[in-house]
């Protein structure tokens, strides 16, 4: 409880900060550390709720990381019957914490899915909406005959189509643990069996990528981007590959400013043939002119 009155000369008590000082003496009556105030924030428009204990849920987990681990930070100061019996337990834990094979699998896929995204600096929601892929096709008996690293991949790249991003099978089988055949097989058994909202992507989304790995200015990069609005305008872009088109379009945009690139580099940066780029300037050239 604050106090009113200095004791000492009987002046005004003021709080200042934790302390609570006179204003005539300069006296500190009294020291408060504890914060008074609520335990807990809320910032939704809802009903305010206290309850804010462990790590938050994550759907990159089996059990949404509700589990707990036993450590390793004090079994140094354990010896002999102590360190065999904390051993024991958390072999004990871990084998309770994963007790079925569903479990068991979501663990490695999910760990796999986390890997993935890492490797392709993709942002946490791709992982977690990832991983709901994986679980769905897994309630949906679609894992029996298939690889659980090619769902794993599959359900990155289907995420990866689902929010329109520009990655190509290619590079998620650079990184993948499973071969192209896999992630397809099993990306084709997503898209058919449980509907993704997946389409093209857009040629644009390849530019800024290819454009870095070609050493292009970026006005080269505007330009390219002009010519690949104009061809998903026109329908040209439709039925083709979009990363043949952002090839093809860097390329005939590097032609015009005088740029040193060739239609085999900028095949090589897209991982498409020099065949691709070639079509695809043409007609670009074709309708621009």
């Amino acid at each position: 409880m604050a106090t009113t009155a200095c004791p000492e000369c009987d002046g005004t008590v003021r709080p200042d900060c934790d302390e609570s000082v006179c204003t005539d003496c300069g006296l500190v009556v009294d020291t408060d550390h504890v914060d008074r105030g609520p335990d807990w924030r809320s910032f939704d428009d809802g009903p305010a709720d206290g309850k804010r204990t462990g790590a938050p849920l994550t759907r990159s987990r089996h059990d949404r990381g509700l589990s707990t681990t036993i450590g390793h930070g004090s079994e140094t100061r354990l010896t002999g019957r102590k360190r065999r019996r904390v051993a024991r337990m958390r072999r004990e834990h871990a084998r309770a914490r994963i007790s079925t094979k569903r479990d068991r699998n979501q663990v490695y896929a999910f760990t796999e899915i986390r890997r993935l995204v890492g490797a392709l600096s993709l942002p946490d929601s791709i992982r977690d909406q990832a991983c709901t892929i994986f679980e769905s096709a897994q309630e949906e008996d679609l894992l029996q005959g298939r690889t659980l690293e090619g769902f794993a991949a599959a359900a990155v790249y289907a995420t990866c189509r689902v929010r329109s991003l520009s990655r190509t099978v290619e590079a998620l089988v650079d990184v993948a643990r499973a071969d192209e055949r896999e992630l397809r097989v099993a990306y084709d058994a997503l898209n058919r069996d449980l509907g993704l909202p997946t389409g093209p992507v857009d040629p644009r989304e390849y530019l800024p990528r290819y454009a870095n790995e070609l050493d292009l200015d970026q006005s080269i990069e505007g330009r390219a981007h002009d010519l690949a609005t104009a061809a998903v305008d026109s329908g040209h872009a439709t039925g083709r590959n979009p990363s043949g088109v952002a090839a093809g379009c860097l390329y005939l945009a590097a032609s015009e400013a005088g740029a040193p690139c060739t239609q085999a580099e900028a095949a090589e940066a897209a991982d498409v043939s020099a065949v691709t780029v070639r079509h695809t300037y043409q007609a670009l050239d074709a309708e621009t002119n």
